[in-house]
């Protein structure tokens, strides 16, 4: 039998068969990947793994050795009647029609004393959907919170929350976006468990109106929860634009619950789902419908099968506080969670597998397909009686051709390559090198301005020396690099918004899979050009324990934007005249040891292979301006509260430290400070590596408050660069700017970490770098000196 991976570009085939087991296999058929569907082989990465299929109206990544398992029939070359769907077709029955409360069915029963009596007291939301939906964007119209919106899938990663704008009695909890409530991925599980044991008021289940048919699967998993639903579809105005319409009415009338056209990027129809919300979670409106199969149909044994279900744990599930349906449900897919709370004694297990046996020898599929086919064609039904689409978006046929390009065989990588490149150019060397620039004339002629003052007006000594040589030489060194970090989020975030970064991962997969990683670890490696702490945290959106550690080990080997002061300062003292191939050479050496690390762990601590490329490929779209200034705002505003607080704190401990002696008494020459004394003890551990200066060693200690204090710190420990270059010599400043690359992150980063990863982890990571550091440091030293070079 064919199989998907025989496919060939431009053809489309019949799937017949998904192999595989376990909740991997669950996910393929979550995603559309089910016995029936027709499937479209769009490309292939360019270099030739993943590939890029079309299911269901939308892109979906998958790798060769997956697609292996999933057999198909009728290969024919891809017609444009393949890219439409034909639910009418396919339909046959009126789901209108068709509507049959069964046993334990009907509107789910309120525990509310009387239903028509609105409840009282805090009304919680749980905002679920799809990823690449705009849920994020909805959260900040309706709470007004500064939330950064992304376009690469998995982009919230927190459960962030918030009161919805004017209604201080309500709390709207964001929740991860999701393609199901199947327990694949960590944010699958988090967002079910916190449905399930939290228990929300009611739920606003947003969901893409222009790729509809992908995301109403979830819905279908919500409505069988028993907790008021709200439907909000979004980016109508595009499906509007497209030619395109949906019946809200009849969508309604079918699904039994609330359903608003909304455009959460224009905030249309943002008033009218904030009404709906609260009026059916007030009054706990529930929804009148979660049988979504026709019991006179081929499905009709999945109803059977269900409901028979229903009444074997009906009890267990009371107790589990489960909702019925959803818990039979997920028994009949196989889910292991579902059955460990239920607790099923070992007659009721027999007799679940009976039920099951019977449902796979009827419907000639196995139980989880079985539950996918159900949905699918239930959904097929919906869209065929109240969905009016256009033949091909403007913005699916706009991408497609920017694809051509920017995924091309020839041109993908090079064009990564440039853009990266462009982006570095542009922050270090044009736009963020002119604003540096300007801030840090500003802020050296309010420091002469100030010095001026106040020695006429003749502050003592020791406080005039705190506030020029820690507060202003200080931390204003460091405000300087304000416009370099600014600038470096804005052109990531215009990337992340638009939706290359999903391109990126596809490109990059088959690469970073030879050291053992996926394609969607590329998106945390580049953050952590910026900082390792959003890094860290975004290594959540990867499916697996092991990929997140082994992500994890090497985003700090990245340069993020903290080390650039350090390389700025260090490349302008010693290498004016070549101080951009410094740079370039830093960040290179930086990748290269983040790539030997993952090479030798994979085979060592990260043994086993990278999780499958299971992604989807969002549409391009123009990055939202506001939500842009708004990341760059927060990356400016968590910059200055560090230089502020840590920084600032670290300066002034240092300053006194190295200005007084431990008798408190203000010294005229460092060498004989308290921080003289403490430095010596640690300096020979650095003197192999020609960094044996206390002064030297008082910065690298103070890196691990904030890379950005290092400057800070050599400023006041120095004085002045003439006095730097005077004190150690090139091949130490080399060895330095080495040192300081690969030696552990900032203390933000470690608590990141440790919150990822736990104590344990984040301790290893610490010792391991420095190792790292050192062992490299001082193989750059020796070799130097052996080349004359000291």
């Amino acid at each position: 039998m064919a199989t998907l991976r025989d496919l060939e570009i431009g053809k489309t085939a019949t799937i017949v068969s998904v192999g595989g087991d376990g909740a991997l296999r669950q996910h393929f058929l979550d995603m559309g990947l089910i016995p029936g569907e027709q499937v479209s082989l769009v490309k292939f990465a360019p270099m030739g793994d993943p590939m890029e299929l079309m299911v269901h109206g939308y892109e979906l990544t998958l790798r060769l050795a997956d697609a292996e398992n999933i057999g198909v029939t009728d290969v024919r070359a891809t017609s444009d009647r393949d890219y439409q769907d034909d639910e009418a077709e396919r339909a046959g029955a009126h789901l209108m029609e068709s509507f049959h409360p069964g046993i334990g069915e009907g509107p789910v029963k309120s525990d509310r004393p009387d239903d028509g009596d609105p409840g009282e007291g805090k009304l919680t939301f749980a905002l679920i959907g799809n990823q690449n939906c705009g849920k994020t964007t909805l959260f900040n119209q309706l709470t007004g919170s500064n939330q950064h919106v992304g376009n690469f899938p998995g982009v919230t990663v927190d459960r962030k929350s918030g009161s919805i704008k004017g209604h201080p009695e309500t709390e709207v909890v964001d929740l991860p976006g999701i393609y199901s409530l199947s327990p694949y991925t960590s944010e699958e599980i988090v967002s079910r468990q916190y449905i399930l044991e939290e228990k929300p008021s009611a739920i606003i289940n947003i969901i893409d109106a222009t790729n509809i048919e992908r995301n109403l699967y979830l819905t279908m998993q919500v409505l069988e929860l028993g907790i008021p639903v709200v439907l909000a579809l979004n980016m109508m105005d595009e499906m509007r634009g497209n030619g395109g319409s949906i019946r809200i009415n009849e969508m309604e009338e079918i699904l039994q619950i609330p359903v608003v056209p909304i455009s959460a990027i224009k905030g249309e129809g943002i008033q009218e789902l904030i009404t709906h919300a609260i009026h059916i979670a007030r009054y706990h409106e529930v929804p009148g419908r979660a049988d979504f199969c026709d019991k006179n149909d081929h499905n009709g044994a999945v109803h059977r099968t269900i409901h028979a279900t229903m009444r074997l744990i009906e009890d267990h599930a009371e107790r589990a506080e489960i909702p019925v349906r959803f818990a039979a449900s997920k028994l009949i897919e196989g889910d292991h969670l579902v059955e460990e709370a239920l607790k099923l004694t070992q007659n009721e297990k027999d007799t679940m597998g009976h039920i099951v046996r019977q449902l796979e020898e009827e419907r000639g599929l196995d139980r989880a397909a079985a539950m996918a086919d159900m949905r699918f064609l239930f959904i097929r039904r919906l869209c065929a009686e109240t969905v009016i689409k256009p033949k091909e978006s403007r913005e699916h046929a706009r991408s497609r051709k920017i694809d051509r390009v920017l995924t091309g065989k020839w041109t993908a990588i090079p064009l990564f390559v440039l853009i990266m490149a462009g982006v570095f150019y542009l922050t270090f060397s044009v736009v963020g090198l002119f604003l540096q620039n300007l801030l840090a004339s500003g802020i050296g002629a309010l420091t002469q301005a100030v010095d001026h003052g106040l020695t006429a007006a003749g502050v003592s000594a020791p406080v005039h020396s705190l506030i020029i040589d820690a507060i202003f030489n200080g931390v204003g060194t460091v405000l300087s690099f304000v416009p370099i970090i600014v600038v470096l989020f804005f052109f990531l975030s215009m990337l992340e918004d638009s939706g290359y970064m999903a391109r990126v991962a596809f490109v990059m997969d088959k690469l970073l899979r030879k050291i053992g990683l996926s394609g969607r670890s590329i998106v945390p490696l580049l953050i952590g050009f910026g900082c390792t702490v959003p890094a860290v945290m975004s290594t959540r959106t990867l499916p697996s324990t092991r990929d997140r550690r082994m992500t994890t080990v090497m985003i700090p080997f990245m340069s993020c934007s903290a080390k650039v002061p350090i390389y700025a300062f260090f490349s302008a003292a010693f290498f004016p005249r070549q101080a951009g191939l410094v740079m370039v050479c830093l960040y290179a050496l930086g990748i290269a040891m983040a790539i030997l690390v993952a090479f030798f762990s994979k085979n060592m601590m990260f043994r086993g292979e990278a999780v499958p490329f299971v992604m989807e490929l969002p549409n391009y779209r123009l990055p939202g301006l506001k939500n842009v200034l708004r990341l760059m705002w927060d990356k400016a505003r968590d910059f200055l509260q560090r230089a502020f607080t840590v920084i600032f704190v670290g300066t002034i401990i240092v300053w006194f430290l190295q200005t007084f002696d431990f008798g408190l008494n203000m010294v005229s020459d460092s060498q004989d400070s308290m921080l003289a004394a403490v430095a010596g003890l640690i300096a020979p551990v650095f003197r192999p590596l020609g960094l044996g200066d206390w002064r030297i060693v008082t910065s690298v200690i103070s890196g691990f408050m904030a890379k950005e204090s290092i400057v800070s710190m050599i400023s006041i420990l120095f004085g002045s660069v003439a006095k730097l270059t005077a004190s150690i010599s090139t091949l130490s400043a080399v060895t330095f700017l080495v040192f300081c690359l690969l030696y552990t992150p900032c203390i933000a980063a470690i608590a990141s970490i440790k919150r990822e990863q736990g104590w344990k982890y984040a301790t290893g990571t610490v010792v391991f770098q420095c190792v790292v550091a050192w062992i490299l440091a001082f193989l750059v030293h020796l070799v130097g000196t052996a080349l004359g070079l000291g």
